[in-house]
């Protein structure tokens, strides 16, 4: 409930400052600020030896890679295609492809998953940024025809994979490994991460709702208010689909099984805030919608499959 209000005041507030203000402009370091308040705490519990586990667990790491690159980037196609949007089909392909998220770790050691496993899922996923990037570009390639759309290489993904791929992975990476080294700092950062966590994502989102594009929703809204509802069905569906998937694939009296459970129901809904912002002048503004409804479905989503499904 906490972060869902977090969600909601982050996001009036960004977009009201947006609209009496001039805005921001978009600057990558905010990516950079992603990366080391969301990302780089998530990986301080990470450590070489964990990566036997993948071996010891190789079904389930391979039938979990199997439903969050190939089963859910279908199903986000499929819906997509269905919305006639190429924004909206756009911004739910990228959902479809950003498997875990900063909640991923809580919802795990809360239902009784495996942690360890869970963590060691959360940095190949992390890792597997570019392989989603790269998906999205190949996406866009052979599905705007479909949309009328030309997807010109000049305004593609591609021109900002690098930095994404920097500020998202190989900066937090590296700076989760000096920090650890910092006992006092590390514990500071774990007593508090939840607070550190929620007023990260409030500050990213009102930095994102208040850039300039982002004030384009209203005209959006004034144009095609209809896209607003397309896109909640649409996410709504989607994570319905990902729900009846997961709960078919995963077997949950397997601690292993339920974290990879929850990597494939969480989605990584800020890191996709934070990409489609980088990526709405190639997609449409409209890109933006299923990342935002995606807040509103997948929290509640979340608690109500702990309680019926996990409190065994």
């Amino acid at each position: 409930m906490q972060l869902i209000i977090v969600v909601i005041i982050g996001t009036i507030l960004g977009f009201s400052y947006g609209s009496y203000t001039d805005g921001f402009i978009f600057n990558t370091n905010i990516c950079l600020f992603a990366g080391i308040t969301l990302i780089m705490p998530s990986l301080f519990k990470f450590e070489l030896k964990d990566v036997k586990l993948i071996w010891l667990h190789k079904s389930v790491f391979f039938k979990g890679f199997l439903v969050n690159y190939l089963a859910l980037p279908i199903i986000a196609v499929a819906i997509g295609y269905l919305t006639q949007d190429f924004g909206i089909s756009a911004g739910l392909f990228l959902l479809s492809v950003l498997s875990g998220g900063g909640m991923v770790m809580h919802w795990i050691k809360k239902s009784g998953g495996d942690t360890s496993f869970g963590f060691l899922l959360l940095f190949i996923n992390l890792l597997a940024i570019s392989l989603s990037l790269l998906m999205l570009h190949i996406f866009a390639m052979y599905f705007a025809p479909h949309f009328g759309i030309t997807y010109e290489s000049s305004i593609s993904i591609s021109r900002f994979t690098n930095a994404v791929i920097e500020l998202l992975i190989v900066i937090p990476f590296i700076a989760s490994r000096v920090v650890i080294y910092i006992k006092p700092l590390v514990g500071f950062i774990q007593t508090y991460r939840k607070y550190i966590s929620h007023m990260s994502i409030f500050i990213i989102l009102f930095y994102l709702f208040g850039l300039q594009s982002s004030q384009l929703l209203v005209e959006v809204y004034d144009f095609e208010p209809e896209l607003f509802a397309v896109a909640l069905i649409a996410v709504f569906t989607f994570y319905l689909l990902t729900f009846l998937l997961s709960k078919w694939v995963y077997n949950f009296d397997s601690p292993q099984e339920r974290a990879a459970f929850w990597h494939s129901i969480t989605r990584y809904i800020t890191l996709g805030l934070v990409i489609s912002t980088f990526s709405s002048a190639t997609f449409g503004v409209s890109m933006l919608l299923p990342i935002m409804f995606a807040y509103v479905v997948q929290i509640p989503l979340s608690v109500y499959i702990n309680k019926k499904y996990m409190s065994n």
